[in-house]
């Protein structure tokens, strides 16, 4: 029995989705995959507990356009710009080819229009962006040269939806197309909401972020974040282009502001909320009755989209990575079909352009292959070196990180545990004066851009035996714990003392909550954050005051070695809540992937400081090796990851110097 109150309808999606997604977890599979199995079991199809309507499908919506908006702060325009070539020549390469294949064929085998069969053809050649960014940032593969392309190819099958859309707008009843005063208009609108969202974003998203945050209300900074992807949203679907391009241009634009990472933070709990609910509403539209029915066409249809799709971007990808694997790669990813496809196919259904047969086939293929996309995407690499029948592919740098890493933890090193702030600025000065390290964190962020920096960080809790097992503990010198959470770092001493009661542990603590616990817990020396800049204070006030050296040493030296009993005395303020903090100078370090057109490609690193750059580039890491302050003859090459540091204005400045110059 169907429920139609919105209410009751989201709480079973809800509670479905915990039950499924719990177990799809616990088997180690996609989360995707969950919410696809939702969809079948409680849509229309099936048990009949849910109904895909208006409400469920504005929610799904909404979760799609902050997926792409998020991906757009990661994106920013100068790489975008950068990868021009790639949107443009792959991507139109592959929307040209597939639709005029497609056509095509659907003119030979099906009683078909010209005009129909290419917006068949243009609905196949439609990928789910959505799916390919969720599982590919899922499994951190969104930098590697066959994400990168897919996100490409994406882009450019967003660009051209409008087009599509418009065809069907003007086929008649007969199939027969209007005159192109339709298409032009409404070309013509789609170009003409492009220039005025990036124009806004341009001239008028920064200034109103400034205001608003010198404000300091998060609640009116997340106004302001709705506000920006909506409005570019609506703006772009007016105008009959999608809502994820117009968000994804919002976010583009946000990306070359020093609030990017605030701003990801801030969606970030209810973007995965709305867009599981997205994925739940594609398990919605498959049909297994009809499925059975018509499978023998539907499981040609699906097998021959999927091999089709993957031979054109293979085709059309290699002239680019020079090397089939990635390029077969980047033909199994965006392989499946897509929502606008879906989108496509359904308008030409409701206006009976062409055979209900054939289309209600081509759907429940569309379908089926977006709920099999995250085991392709999954899996790309073992099913690209299965079609090539290669017994394995090149080492990937991944895999050389890890033996690296390997090789490491079986010497003598130091393990960090955190690489926030403080354990990265450890690990600098032990780099520079000779010593090994391997990092501990659980930010996939952070490790992403370590790694692409050619830091030893690995993810994991260094509160668990087994992982501290693995990164080395028994040859470790030292054990550094930079967490400033005092109840980790007690969890984390425990645990390295059951390992081993010999090696020093250094503890670093935001205060004193828990400093004789922790001692007592085994560590070697705990370093109170607010405690040691009293004393840094007081060593130069002393100076100042004209007090001897030697007794300024001594009067520090006594206050530690009375574990900072004297300090641990203060007067409490009434309300001492940390106060939310403002616009504040800091250094950062930050990754730069030079893509094959970048400016900065066949340039030196003097040249960047030429053109304006107030950063220092710390490191560049090319094919795996990673060269610590590079001197200015250095020439930048395709593919380098190029570590700046400075400011996060300076930064940004920084990446679009190398992007765009």
């Amino acid at each position: 029995m169907r429920h139609d109150d919105p209410l009751l309808q989201i709480l079973i999606l809800l509670a479905a989705s915990v039950c499924v997604v719990a177990g799809v977890r616990r088997l180690r599979l996609p989360a995707i995959m969950g919410y696809l199995a939702v969809g079948v079991l409680v849509g229309p199809h099936a048990l009949a507990l849910a109904a895909d309507d208006e409400t469920t499908r504005l929610l799904a919506d909404f979760g799609v356009v902050f997926l792409v908006f998020t991906l757009g702060l990661e994106f920013s325009l100068p790489r975008l710009v950068a990868m021009r070539w790639e949107v443009l020549g792959v991507g139109g390469a592959q929307v040209v080819a597939t639709t005029a294949l497609v056509a095509t064929l659907a003119t030979a085998l099906f009683p078909v229009a010209p005009a129909v069969a290419v917006v068949i053809g243009g609905a196949v050649a439609m990928s789910s962006t959505a799916i390919i960014i969720a599982q590919l940032t899922e499994q951190s593969e969104n930098n590697r040269t066959h994400g990168r392309l897919a996100v490409a190819i994406c882009l450019f099958q967003d660009l051209s939806f409008p087009l599509f859309l418009a065809l069907v707008s003007a086929l008649s009843r007969t199939g027969q197309p209007a005159d192109a005063l339709h298409i032009g208009t409404a070309v013509a609108a789609a170009v003409l909401a492009l220039v005025v969202v990036l124009a806004a974003g341009r001239w008028l998203l920064r200034p109103l972020f400034l205001g608003l945050a010198a404000m300091r209300s998060a609640e009116l900074f997340s106004f302001a974040v709705l506000l920006a992807v909506l409005g570019s949203a609506w703006a772009t679907q007016a105008a009959g282009l999608s809502l994820a391009l117009g968000a994804f241009l919002a976010g583009m634009m946000l990306a070359e502001t020093e609030f990017r990472h605030q701003i990801e933070a801030t969606i970030r709990s209810y973007r995965e909320v709305l867009l599981g609910l997205f994925f739940i509403t594609i398990g919605m539209l498959l049909d297994v009755r009809s499925l059975l029915r018509h499978w023998p066409l539907v499981s040609s249809l699906l097998l021959g989209t999927l091999v089709l799709k993957t031979a054109v971007v293979a085709l059309a990808a290699q002239p680019r990575t020079h090397h089939w694997f990635k390029s077969v790669r980047t033909g199994v990813v965006v392989s499946q079909g897509g929502e606008f496809g879906f989108a496509l196919l359904t308008l030409l259904l409701r206006r009976q352009i062409a055979d209900p047969a054939l289309l209600q086939s081509l759907l429940a293929a569309t379908v089926l292959s977006m709920v099999l996309s995250p085991v392709l995407i999954r899996h790309n690499r073992a099913i690209t070196r299965l079609l090539l029948a290669e017994r394995g592919p090149p080492e990937s740098a991944a895999l050389r990180e890890s033996k690296a890493t390997r090789a490491v933890a079986q010497r003598e090193h130091v393990v960090i545990c955190g690489f926030g702030r403080v354990g990265q600025n450890i690990a600098r000065v032990l780099e520079r004066t000779g010593f090994e390290y391997i990092a501990l964190d659980l930010d996939p962020q952070r490790i992403r851009a370590g790694r692409q920096a050619g830091d030893p960080v690995i993810f994991g809790d260094a509160g668990q035996i087994k992982v501290l097992e693995n990164v080395g503990l028994q040859q470790a010198s030292c054990v550094v714990i930079t967490f400033a959470n005092p109840d980790l770092a007690l969890r984390i001493v425990r645990s390295v003392r059951e390992l081993r009661g010999d090696v020093p542990v250094l503890v670093r603590t935001a205060d004193d909550a828990k400093l004789d616990e922790l001692q007592r817990a085994g560590a070697t020396e705990v370093v109170p954050e607010t405690f040691e800049a009293s004393l840094m204070l007081l060593s130069h006030l002393l100076l100042l005051l004209k007090l001897p050296v030697t007794r300024v040493i001594r009067t520090v030296n006594d206050v530690r070695e009375g574990r900072y009993s004297m300090l641990r005395r203060y007067f409490r303020g009434a309300a001492e809540a940390p106060v939310e903090p403002g616009p504040t100078i800091r250094e950062e370090l930050h990754s730069v992937i030079l893509p094959p057109h970048a400016w900065a490609v066949g340039k030196r690193v003097a040249d960047l400081a030429a053109r304006g750059a107030e950063v220092s580039v710390s490191a560049v890491r090319r094919d795996g090796i990673v060269g610590r302050e590079p001197s200015p003859d250095t020439v930048f090459k395709e593919g380098d990851v190029v570590v700046v540091c400075g400011t996060p204005e300076a930064v940004e400045h920084a990446e679009t110097l190398l992007l765009m110059g």
